[in-house]
C-alpha cells in the first residue's frame, strides 16, 4: 500500500480535529450556559442541580471540525428525584423535568429561543453549534442508585456517564489509544464528507461502537484507517445490528436491516473501491494523493502535494544556481592558473 502516513496525520491535524480555539471558545459557552441555568432555576424558586456532567463526542473528545461551526455539544444536568416535583407536589413528569430546564435556561439573550426536544433541551448560538442538554434524575432504589433520563418516551434509565467510562476504557486497552480516538474521528469524517448522506447514515455513535470493535492499530495511520474501513465493512456484511455497548438487550441500530448501517456498509465499500490503486506497483505519489481526495471528497491531499512540489523547486533552483556558479569559477581558477603557467 502506497505510505501516505504523513498526509494523514496532516489532514487529521488540519482538517478533523477541533483547534484550541474552538475548543476553548466551546467551554466557555458551555460554563456560562451552566451558570445561566443555575441562576435562571434559583430565579424561579427551583430545584438546584446536583452536577453538570458532559457526554457524547464532546466528552470522548472525538468531535470533528466543521466547515459552518454546525456543532452539538451534550452537557446533562442532574437532579435529584425528590426535589422534581410540581406546583401541587405531584411527580415531574419527564416533559415537565425538561420544560422547567428550558425555561430556566431561558433569560432571553438568545436570538433562538431555547427548545425542548424529545431527549434534551436544545440551546442555539449565533455562531452555528448548539448545546444540548438531556436532564436526568438521580433514583435510589432499594439501597442502589440508579440514573433516569427525562426521554420522549418518560423516564428512563440511562446515565451518559457509563458511555464515556466504556470508551475510556476500551482506548486504555487498545495498543494506541491515541490512534484509537483519531481513527473514530477519521472514519465519522468520511461519513460526513458528503451532504446528500446526511441524516441517513449511522449516527456517530453508532460508528465510534464499531471503530472499538474492528479496529486495526498500525504504525502507519493510512493502513490503520484502510484495514479499520474494511474490518468494519466486512463485520457489516454479516451483521447490521449493532449493540449498545452499556445498555444489555439495547441496540444502536434500528432491527437487523437498519437502513442507516446499510449504507455506511455501502459507504465504505465504495471508500475501499476509491482506495484499490493505492495497492498497486506502479502507484505515483500523484494518483495515491488523488485516491485520498476522493474518499474525503476534498482537494487537500493534491494541493499538498503541489505544495510540496513547488517547495522541491525553489529549493532546487539555488541548488543549481550554486552549482553552476562554482562551476564557472573553477573554470576561471583553471584558466588563470593556464594563463599564468605559459607566461612563466
Amino acid at each position: 500500500m502506497y505510505d501516505c502516513d504523513k498526509d494523514i496525520r496532516a489532514f487529521h491535524r488540519d482538517e478533523v480535529t477541533l483547534p484550541q480555539a474552538e475548543q476553548d471558545s466551546m467551554r466557555s459557552r458551555r460554563d456560562s450556559n451552566r451558570t445561566r441555568l443555575r441562576n435562571g432555576l434559583k430565579k424561579a424558586d427551583k430545584p438546584a442541580p446536583l452536577e453538570f456532567v458532559k457526554q457524547g463526542s464532546y466528552a470522548m473528545k472525538t468531535m470533528l471540525r466543521h466547515p459552518d461551526n454546525d456543532y452539538d455539544i451534550d452537557d446533562g444536568v442532574y437532579f435529584k428525584k425528590s426535589d422534581l416535583v410540581g406546583d401541587r407536589g405531584a411527580e415531574m413528569t419527564s416533559l415537565q423535568a425538561r420544560q422547567m430546564v428550558r425555561d430556566a435556561v431561558d433569560d432571553s439573550s438568545f436570538k433562538r429561543a431555547p427548545e425542548v426536544r424529545g431527549n434534551c433541551v436544545r440551546i442555539f448560538y449565533e455562531k452555528g453549534y448548539h448545546v444540548d442538554v438531556p436532564v436526568y434524575r438521580k433514583v435510589e432504589d432499594g439501597g442502589t442508585t440508579v440514573y433516569e433520563l427525562a426521554s420522549s418516551g418518560g423516564w428512563k434509565r440511562s446515565d451518559a456517564r457509563d458511555v464515556t467510562a466504556w470508551f475510556d476504557d476500551a482506548r486504555k486497552m487498545s495498543a494506541d489509544g491515541g490512534q484509537l480516538r483519531r481513527l473514530v474521528r477519521e472514519i465519522k469524517k468520511y461519513a460526513r464528507s458528503r451532504t446528500s448522506w446526511s441524516g441517513s447514515i449511522l449516527s456517530g455513535f453508532g460508528i465510534t461502537a464499531l471503530v472499538i470493535e474492528c479496529q486495526r492499530i498500525d504504525g502507519r495511520e493510512d493502513r490503520a484507517l484502510h484495514d479499520t474501513m474494511k474490518a468494519i465493512r466486512d463485520r457489516l456484511n454479516g451483521n447490521l445490528t449493532v449493540a449498545h455497548p452499556v445498555t444489555p438487550n439495547d441496540t444502536i441500530t434500528n432491527g437487523s436491516d437498519d437502513p442507516k448501517a446499510r449504507m455506511f456498509r455501502d459507504k465504505l465499500s465504495q471508500a475501499l473501491d476509491w482506495l484499490a490503486p493505492l495497492f498497486d506497483a506502479d502507484c505515483s505519489r500523484k494518483d495515491a494523493l488523488a485516491c485520498w481526495d476522493n474518499t474525503y471528497n476534498t482537494t487537500y491531499f493534491s494541493e499538498r502535494g503541489e505544495d510540496e512540489a513547488r517547495a522541491a523547486t525553489s529549493y532546487a533552483a539555488p541548488i543549481a544556481a550554486s552549482a553552476a556558479l562554482i562551476g564557472l569559477e573553477s573554470q576561471t581558477s583553471a584558466a588563470v592558473v593556464s594563463s599564468t603557467s605559459r607566461h612563466a
